[in-house]
């Protein structure tokens, strides 16, 4: 119902009216959809054995309705027998009730006319009935159905993402290279030092004290350069002569620790 408050109409209400309640499968009720004309979908057949027998009922779907299309590109004809199981309203008051707005009249199912659409007016609600039996419908256990409940169960757990073979490279996007130009550089680096043998740790502290001789502060690229030796083994030298400014106007360089040092006579640049 619309969440716009309307007067319930009472007049002409049938109390005495029974309706059914009855649950129907979904592709029941989409096949109904399709009905054209009056809207006939199948026929109601009600049967009693005996006096004292309970009545058996079951629906006929229209043989036209019988074909279902969609489920994995297949056409497959729905059951067109539903018996009903019947079951008792349980002390419940379940009722029946149409709304319809003013301002646009659509044709109902039975062939009267109701008031419909997005009017002017207020919604009109009118009681229809009293839900004297519920029942469900369900089909009657057949090839067809089975087939039917096979390709839903397929379709259901179909994954949504799926695998499928380019027929030529594409060419709009990245294509795939066999090394990035970092780990070329990276591994070159690699080699370089690999190809560095290690000297004589004397040897190399004199090429250090012959380099700071004529300037204070180096960084690690540069002694690398005027050494030749690996970065590791340089490092491993360096820690016990020099300290490592790690902040200040020279950050990230060496320089001598002060009794190592042969400039004596400049003035250090305080940091």
């Amino acid at each position: 119902m619309s969440e716009k408050a309307g007067d319930v109409d009472l007049t002409g209400a049938k109390l005495n009216t029974g309706v059914w309640l009855v649950k129907v499968p979904k592709y029941l009720s989409h096949q109904w959809a399709k009905a054209t004309g009056r809207g006939e979908v199948g026929k109601l057949r009600i049967s009693k054995k005996g006096n004292q027998g309970k009545p058996e009922v079951s629906f006929t779907l229209n043989e036209e309705l019988t074909a279902i299309e969609g489920i994995e590109d297949k056409t497959v004809s729905a059951p067109r027998e539903h018996p009903l199981t019947m079951q008792t309203v349980g002390g419940q008051t379940l009722a029946v009730f149409t709304e319809t707005s003013s301002g646009q009249s659509e044709e109902r199912s039975d062939g009267g006319s109701s008031v419909s659409g997005a009017g002017a007016g207020p919604d009109k609600i009118a009681l229809e009935g009293v839900v004297v039996q519920r029942a469900d419908c369900r089909p009657a256990v057949s090839e067809n159905y089975m087939k039917l409940k096979r390709l839903q169960i397929e379709e259901s757990t179909k994954p949504i993402r799926l695998s499928q073979q380019l027929a030529k490279a594409v060419t709009n996007n990245y294509k795939p290279v066999a090394n990035h130009a970092y780990n070329m550089e990276y591994e070159r680096k690699k080699k370089e030092e690999g190809k560095r043998a290690r000297a004589d740790k004397q040897q190399v502290l004199d090429m250090l004290f012959s380099a700071f001789e004529k300037h204070q502060y180096y960084n690690i690229k540069d002694l690398v350069d005027i050494t030749k030796q690996p970065v590791i083994y340089l490092k491993e030298i360096l820690r016990d002569i020099g300290i490592y400014n790690v902040k200040g106007t020279h950050k990230n360089t060496w320089e001598l620790k002060p009794e190592y040092r042969h400039y004596q006579g400049e003035e250090k640049v305080d940091e």
